[in-house]
């Protein structure tokens, strides 16, 4: 269906009028034009759709102006504004309150069928003299969230806007929020009270959200405690809400985080201060079950109607993916002026890609054996290759404007040698003889409590002192059909109710099959463990992906010599990303296209797989002596491949962005989510 609603201009222009007339009625208020929005602007076609239910469309404004749109200040200007409410009463939008949103969450009163949460951030002075008389003309109810340091600042003195000087003007004043707040229509929330700006949180000197992020002390070079930080986060927030009471005899429900960054640790503390609502800046629509993780569509660049039409309704719609998967390891160099001239070609080659994702390897592995001895973060278990995790997440998320995974290993970490490895049985041998298979990865028994609380630990400490949107979790966790023979496993089979003999079990098919199902479930179980001691500490936005083999999706049964089953992972992660690469499994050349078709269309039997799957293609030719490139057209042609076979996420390992492969020119056409975006 074509994605707008007709709108006939001269019903548009007779609200704009009317609006534009009660708006000057109300706060005798003259704009400079009417409002006017250019053909090539204006919605075309219709639709009729129906709004998930439970879900609704949350908007983030900032300041509103009657020139041109500032963009320092995320702006739109009056006439667009007036335009775009316009269009939402039109096409039967229904804003709602907080207080409706909280009913609904209950489960009191359901919503509107078209509900939309209107926000404005930062407290300008504009949401007084522009936006209070609009709302007071549609009756509509509106959510403002001040940061309390600047509307403490004095008449005539200068807001420290990130940096900038701003005259104390631009902002309101607690007078004016508490007669807007008495109005009943203006919800009045926290935008913190003195942490809207950007801390050090590398030693490579990146600024971050000072609300979400572990600062790092460039004297010391230390960063700050996780007590520290609780302490600074509590303090802010009960200012802030001591402010805001003070001047409305409320206190504040709603969390706004600045720059739309939130943390997990200050969900916690924010929970506690009484906080019940609180709004990133993530793309999709909203639910009333999820009130602390409230994303927001953001009227950045002054949308004209036609842009803001397209975006308001398709916001419940998945983002397309587009995956390129990038080794740290090519990117690090003892010689930081070379690492830092690395980081500039990785950016730039992943901003010319337009691509929408990338998996970036958090962990280091420089020899090639999948065994982590070190990491690319602070951490308490292991050695710090070098601190730049962070660093590099964050240039690729706002200079290349992509999501960024971290990818992590799940077992195959160098940990005490007293820990227990998977230990492989033999059935030649003594199963109390049974050693690590050395064709496998090394990895830890998941079985081993010891082991498992280290492994949290990491995850916790990735968590803490970068900023990344979701966990890519590596293919280390499998476990074959002989495995594991440790004597944590034989433990945790016998209280399970299962033999402690691995020919016992491999012998019956019935306790064959429970032991697999207990191991399969052993392992999702741990990854789901780690990932959300990810998201205390990060915050619940944290996406979820995992890699699966390609046998257990193409054979079942195979599941026993890997302990991963396709099924439990759709219902499980936020994304499957099965290893879809044809040499790897031994195809030749002129049959990858058809196997690759045939994995494809086996994930499509389950309904809505497809929306959850993201297929990564290889870049190399493993099964060859050096590993050599794979041509660009034969990776451009796969990835055509999947997508006429239904694919519609899809990525590829590993890029090398220094050796310009694959080649741009020959990759982008293919993957390019701006070039060649729907399947």
């Amino acid at each position: 269906m074509n994605p707008f609603i007709r709108l006939d201009a001269f019903r548009l222009l007779f609200w704009a009028l009317a609006l534009a007339g009660l708006a000057l009625l109300s706060a005798c208020h003259t704009l400079d034009s009417m409002p006017f929005t250019p053909p090539n602007e204006r919605p075309t076609g219709s639709m009729e759709t129906e709004w998930p239910q439970h879900e609704l469309l949350t908007l983030a404004y900032h300041d509103v102006e009657d020139g041109t749109p500032d963009q320092t200040f995320l702006s739109v200007s009056t006439d667009q504004l007036i335009n775009q409410l316009a269009w939402l009463r039109e096409n039967e939008f229904e804003a709602v309150s907080v207080d409706q949103v909280m009913a609904a969450h209950k489960g009191l009163e359901p919503l509107p069928e078209k509900p939309v949460l209107l926000t404005f951030d930062d407290g300008y002075k504009s949401f007084y003299t522009r936006v209070y008389p609009i709302l007071k003309a549609y009756q509509w109810p509106a959510v403002l969230a001040p940061v309390g340091k600047w509307v403490d600042t004095p008449p005539g003195g200068k807001v420290d806007f990130g940096g900038t000087p701003v005259n104390r003007d631009r902002f309101l004043n607690w007078r004016e929020i508490a007669e807007m707040s008495k109005s009943g229509l203006v919800e009045i929330a926290a935008h913190t009270n003195d942490l809207h700006f950007g801390t050090l949180a590398n030693p490579q000197g990146n600024k971050e959200p000072a609300a979400s992020s572990y600062r790092f002390n460039a004297e010391t070079q230390k960063y700050e405690s996780p007590e520290h930080y609780r302490q600074r986060l509590s303090k802010d927030a009960k200012a802030i809400a001591g402010k805001i009471e003070k001047a409305t005899g409320k206190a504040p429900r709603v969390w706004v985080w600045p720059y739309g960054s939130a943390g997990g640790t200050a969900l916690h503390i924010l929970a506690q201060e009484g906080y019940r609502v609180a709004m990133t800046l993530e793309n999709g629509a909203g639910t009333v079950n999820a009130l602390m993780n409230m994303p927001r569509m953001l009227l950045a660049n002054a949308p004209g109607l036609g842009d803001f039409a397209s975006q308001a309704l398709s916001v419940d719609q998945p983002d397309v993916v587009r995956v390129a998967h990038i080794d740290l390891d090519y990117l690090y160099d003892s010689n930081p002026a070379q690492m830092d001239r690395n980081l500039g070609l990785l950016v730039q080659r992943i901003a010319d890609l337009e691509i929408t994702t990338v998996f970036l390897q958090a962990y280091a592995d420089p020899i090639g054996d999948g065994l982590v001895q070190s990491v690319y973060f602070p951490n308490r278990w292991l050695p710090v290759r070098a601190d730049i995790f962070n660093r590099v997440a964050w240039q690729l998320r706002n200079r290349a404007k992509v999501k960024v995974y971290a990818w992590m290993p799940v077992l195959s970490f160098d940990l005490d040698p007293a820990f227990d490895r998977v230990a492989r049985w033999d059935p030649n041998t003594s199963q109390s003889n049974a050693q690590p298979d050395p064709n496998q990865y090394r990895r830890l028994s998941p079985f081993d409590a010891r082991a498992r609380k280290q492994i949290i630990d990491i995850y916790e400490d990735l968590a803490r002192y970068a900023h990344f949107d979701g966990l890519l979790f590596h293919d280390d966790a499998l476990l074959g059909d002989f495995e594991d023979v440790s004597p944590s496993a034989l433990k945790a089979y016998k209280q399970a109710g299962l033999p402690d003999d691995i020919e016992a079990l491999r012998s019956n098919p019935a306790l064959m099959h429970r032991w697999t199902r207990f191991k399969t479930k052993a392992l999702n179980d741990f990854t789901m463990e780690l990932a959300e001691r990810v998201k205390a500490v990060r915050g619940p936005q944290i996406k979820t992906a995992r890699n699966i083999f390609a046998m257990p999706i193409l054979q079942p049964e195979s599941e026993a010599w890997f302990a991963q089953n396709l099924d439990d992972f759709l219902a499980l992660y936020d994304y499957t990303a099965p290893m879809a690469m044809p040499y790897m499994e031994g195809i030749a050349p002129e049959q990858s296209n058809e196997w690759l078709t045939k994995i494809v269309k086996e994930v499509a039997e389950r309904p809505g797989a497809l929306e959850r799957t993201v297929f990564e293609i290889q870049a190399r030719d493993w099964s060859k002596p050096g590993s050599p490139f794979i041509s660009g057209p034969v990776m451009a042609g796969w990835m055509k491949t999947l997508q006429l076979s239904g694919a519609k996420h899809f990525g590829y390992y590993p890029d090398d962005f220094i050796a310009n492969h694959p080649p741009l020119s020959e990759i982008r056409p293919a993957i390019s989510a701006s070039w060649y975006p729907y399947p």
